[in-house]
């Protein structure tokens, strides 16, 4: 899962983005309001955190032009405890949570994740698709005989964005718009060896190849 991080603050902003690292996301942090609209504009994101308080353009700003724009990019707002009227405007804009500052990285990390299960309409806190249930916290999946297995961070988001989208074709591209950071390498020849890892730990059979398509995991795709 990547997401955007808009924080301008310089020792807040590369504090979450490694808080978020650790927990199994890929981060890119912009540290002001024009360049945050132009990459949630041109980059694909699962879900954003927006400061409200940026240089350059406001973050209201910015999250009234990507909802003007027709970007439905999940976003927390970021704002100050007692702004009371931020986090009302925030809403009003656009926004799907708020959180106030100072905040403990355990809430943001748990109001994110409920986010983005309402965003892909699951229901379920655990990920269990085709016998395997992937444990989030320790970023390690368990097989259905029972045994878990230990993940790298890139294999880790790369089965839980498959696990999602459980039966849909998803083509190399998509793959590393999701799982890699913006200055990743993003060679398709990395992404077919993170597979080869994958299927060595949970089960060939699980992640289809289609030819010059994509991948499909753990169930039939038109």
């Amino acid at each position: 899962m990547r997401l955007l991080l808009v924080e301008d603050d310089p020792v807040l902003g590369p504090r979450l983005r490694q808080d978020l690292r650790h927990a199994g996301y890929a981060v890119d942090l912009v540290n002001n309001g024009i360049d945050g609209q132009f990459q949630g504009e041109e980059e694909s994101y699962d879900a954003a955190i927006l400061d409200l308080g940026l240089p350059g353009r406001p973050g209201l700003e910015v999250l009234q032009n990507w909802r003007n724009s027709g970007i439905a990019l999940p976003v927390i707002v970021l704002t100050a405890r007692d702004a009371w009227h931020e986090r009302v405007d925030g809403l009003k804009a656009g926004a799907d949570d708020y959180l106030g500052k100072p905040f403990h990285i355990e809430e943001l990390l748990a109001r994110l994740d409920a986010l983005l299960r309402r965003s892909q309409e699951r229901t379920q806190t655990q990920l269990c698709v085709a016998g395997l249930i992937l444990d989030e916290e320790h970023q390690c999946v368990t097989l259905p005989s029972g045994e878990p297995v230990e993940l790298t961070g890139t294999e880790f988001r790369l089965l839980r964005y498959m696990m999602i989208n459980s039966g849909k074709l998803l083509s190399k591209s998509r793959l590393t718009e999701h799982v890699y950071e913006g200055d990743a390498d993003r060679d398709s020849n990395v992404i077919e060896a993170y597979i080869k890892r994958l299927r060595q730990k949970v089960g060939r059979s699980l992640i289809e190849t289609r030819r010059g398509q994509g991948y499909v995991f753990g169930g039939d795709a038109p």
